[in-house]
């Protein structure tokens, strides 16, 4: 199906170019007595006003996300699907290695009630756990911001400390270094253990890592896509154990060698 689906995917691309082509005309005869609703097509770097978003050609950003404005993601930083990353009215900055979490939000603030100017800053290395809301704070490097917490204005999370799931840490609050803090309102519970520590760099090793993996399968081609369900039909009932017992050898083509990602223990081995 690869030459005959690329062409079939192709003219139902066109088709509906030529019916939004014709929506368009159709709403210019008709002037003024038209409602004409507004279609926007998801746009994953986004100006506003005069600032661009700047990404490191070794980041990751997922299709899904969404990055406006005055907005920096450097080198080897991973930001997952479903993430805002939205500098309009201030800046945001991510550092190297840190990774934003699916669907977290990450926001500013002009300034607070004393005028002090409020961006977001986050260090290097730094892991944002799921769903998180980060709005006018700033994060140190190797610092964790557990699922589901929430940072107000003015917060300060120091290197190597954790802000547990789920809590809300209220403005201008200070965590220190090597401390957990959870709760509404968030708390001192306990410090942290070195294996913590030690973990919390890990974690963003991991996501560095995993970030590699979804960016090589974001960037495959059409027919790329198609020749590896050619090849998961082909080899899904593959049976090594079997093979063995009947004492059959059976050789791969080069060609149809599969990706390491792709049912890595369902290929025989090569003798």
């Amino acid at each position: 199906m690869g030459t005959l689906g690329k062409a079939i995917y192709t003219v139902g691309f066109w088709i509906r170019e030529t019916g939004q082509a014709l929506d368009r005309l159709g709403c210019r005869l008709q002037g003024s007595y038209y409602f004409q609703e507004q279609l926007s097509r998801h746009r994953t770097l986004m100006n506003i006003f005069d600032k661009a978003p700047v990404v490191d050609k070794d980041a990751f950003v997922a299709p899904s996300v969404s990055i406006i404005g005055d907005v920096q993601v450097g080198r080897g930083s991973s930001i997952w699907y479903g993430c805002v990353l939205r500098g309009d009215v201030n800046s945001i900055s991510v550092g190297s290695g840190t990774n934003i979490q699916d669907n977290s939000l990450v926001h500013v603030a002009k300034s607070n009630l004393s005028g002090k100017v409020l961006p977001t800053i986050i260090g290097d290395n730094v892991t944002v756990g799921h769903s998180a809301v980060l709005h006018g704070c700033t994060i140190e490097d190797e610092a964790f911001v557990g699922m589901g917490a929430t940072l107000l204005d003015g917060v300060f999370v120091e290197k190597h400390a954790m802000v547990a799931a789920g809590a809300l840490v209220r403005q201008n609050t200070r965590i220190p270094c090597g401390e957990v803090w959870g709760g509404n309102p968030a708390k001192f519970l306990r410090k942290l253990t070195e294996e913590e520590m030690a973990f919390i760099s890990q974690s963003a090793i991991n996501y560095s890592n995993l970030s590699l993996v979804h960016a090589a399968e974001n960037v495959k081609s059409f027919d790329e896509i198609e020749f590896e369900k050619v090849l998961r039909k082909k080899f899904a009932r593959r049976d090594e154990e079997y093979d063995s017992m009947l004492g059959v050898v059976r050789e791969i083509p080069p060609e149809l060698v599969l990706p390491d990602n792709i049912l890595a223990n369902k290929v025989p081995k090569s003798s």
